[in-house]
C-alpha cells in the first residue's frame, strides 16, 4: 500500500506494551509520531527510544503522542524498555506495537525488500488530530533518525495550520516566515500580517514570524 502526504493514516488493532491497541482511538485528538524499528535490541533503535523519551516533555507541549512498532511480540518489547531505561538514564513512557504478524508494516508499506525481506526499515510518520499524514521519513537500517527535525516539522506545521505562511528552509521556531504567494492584495496583507514585512525580491516577502 502507498500512502502519500494527506491520506488518513489507516486504523489498526494491534497488541502492544500497553494491551491491545486501537490505534485511532489511542490518537484521539493529538498529533502522532509513529516511528518504526527493525527489530528490538538493536543499539540504534536503542538510542531512538531513549531519545523519544526524554522529549515525552516537548511532545507534550506540541500536544504530541509518540508510538513506536517492532515485528517482535510484546513481551520482547517489555523486556527491552527495561534494557532502554537502564542503558538510556530514561523512562519509556509511550506504546511499542508487538507487529509480529506485520500486519501494520505492510499497511504503512514498512518493509523494504531490497533492505530485508522481515524486518521494518526506520519509517517515520507525523499524523494530525484529523488522521492525516502530514510528513514521511524513511531512513536506512543503519542510520539514527534526527528527532529535532521531527520537532521542528511539527512546530512548522502547527504554526502553519493556524496562520496563512510558509516556512523557508532551515526554519526554527523563532524565525521569519514566509507570506505565499497566494496572497496577493495589499488590504488582506496589512491585516494579516501587521508586523509588515520585507521583499527582497518580488516573489520572496519575509514577515516575522506569528504569535502561535
Amino acid at each position: 500500500m502507498t500512502l502519500r502526504l494527506g491520506d488518513t493514516a489507516p486504523d489498526f488493532e494491534q497488541d502492544s506494551t500497553i494491551g491491545r491497541l486501537r490505534f485511532h482511538e489511542w490518537a484521539g485528538d493529538s498529533w502522532v509520531v509513529l516511528f518504526s524499528h527493525p527489530a528490538d535490541f538493536t543499539p540504534v533503535c536503542t538510542t531512538e527510544l531513549g531519545l523519544t523519551a526524554k522529549l515525552k516533555p516537548e511532545f507534550d507541549q506540541r500536544n504530541v503522542k509518540a508510538i513506536a512498532l517492532s515485528v517482535d511480540p510484546a513481551d520482547a518489547h517489555k523486556d527491552w524498555i527495561k534494557d532502554i531505561e537502564e542503558t538510556q538514564q530514561t523512562v519509556v513512557g509511550f506504546p511499542i506495537i508487538a507487529d509480529a504478524d506485520r500486519k501494520v508494516a505492510t499497511l504503512y508499506d514498512m518493509i523494504h525488500p531490497e533492505q530485508s525481506a522481515t524486518a521494518t526499515v526506520r519509517s517515520l510518520f507525523v499524523i494530525d488530530p484529523a488522521k492525516k499524514i502530514r510528513l514521511q521519513i524513511t531512513y536506512p537500517m543503519s542510520t539514527g533518525r534526527n528527532f529535532d527535525e521531527v520537532l521542528r516539522v511539527i512546530d512548522a506545521l502547527q504554526l502553519t495550520d493556524k496562520h496563512t505562511v510558509a516556512t523557508p528552509g532551515n526554519w526554527k521556531d523563532g524565525d521569519d516566515v514566509i507570506i505565499p504567494l497566494t496572497v496577493q492584495d495589499p488590504e488582506v496583507i496589512k491585516q494579516k500580517y501587521p508586523k509588515g514585512f520585507t521583499a527582497p525580491r518580488p516573489y520572496l516577502r519575509l514577515t516575522p514570524q506569528p504569535n502561535k
